[in-house]
């Protein structure tokens, strides 16, 4: 009766999309195994999955699957797992003194939801304002992409897209807004396609309302080439 009850628990945390920690969940061996080594045992976990669902794996369509799989899990779409793989931020003293916020909005982000394994796919917006030092633009978007490369779910992608970004400018304000679509909503369950969630996180100054405000209407404004 206990295992059902958990599993009912389990199921109902996960159909409702609900996160646990702020922190991604890793055991302490996580990096015992090389990706080379991560690879070969995924490799056979999907060939199993497949031949459970009755496919011909000697198709020379799906022959290949298993092993490209594995690859994508390791060194792409979960690569965010590696700590090695964090961007390194390197800073930069704030020379002209730029003293307003700088936003960078629209980062395309591709995640995994957590619960089924699914693609979460939108925009990230992040701003921060100088305490003194800054960081090059396109590591604001390496940041985004490092954490997105996680078995996520959104709320914690953007806590951890924030604090990452404190701790390399060495300043609370920061914020960040994340709309996305989640295909574990879009294309099973309630399969609504036109839904879409966002989150935000603000720190610092941007927990004051007329920060707030630029922040979000900044974000609002249309870009135009």
């Amino acid at each position: 009766m206990g295992l059902k009850n958990n599993t009912e628990k389990f199921d109902t945390i996960g159909d409702n999309h609900i996160g646990t920690s702020t922190e991604t969940p890793m055991r302490s061996d996580a990096f015992k195994l090389s990706s080379d080594e991560k690879i070969d045992i995924i490799k056979d976990d999907v060939q199993h999955i497949m031949e459970t669902l009755g496919l011909d794996l000697s198709d020379d369509s799906l022959k290949g699957t298993p092993n490209r799989v594995a690859k994508m899990f390791v060194n792409e779409i979960f690569g965010g797992l590696d700590p090695t793989k964090k961007p390194k931020a390197s800073t930069f003293d704030n020379k002209y003194q730029y003293g307003e916020m700088l936003v960078e909005k629209n980062i395309t982000l591709y995640s995994t939801c957590e619960h089924h394994f699914l693609p979460i796919v939108g925009r990230a917006h992040v701003a921060y304002i100088s305490n003194g030092t800054v960081v090059g633009l396109s590591k604001m978007n390496r940041i985004v992409d490092h954490f997105s490369k996680r078995p996520q779910v959104q709320e914690r992608l953007t806590i951890q897209i924030v604090e990452e970004l404190q701790k390399v400018l060495n300043t609370k304000d920061v914020a960040c807004v994340i709309d996305a679509k989640h295909l574990c909503v879009n294309s099973r369950g309630i399969r609504d396609i036109e839904s879409s969630t966002v989150t935000s996180e603000f720190g610092g100054k941007f927990k004051e309302k007329d920060t707030k405000r630029e922040f979000l209407d900044y974000i609002q404004l249309e870009t135009k080439f």
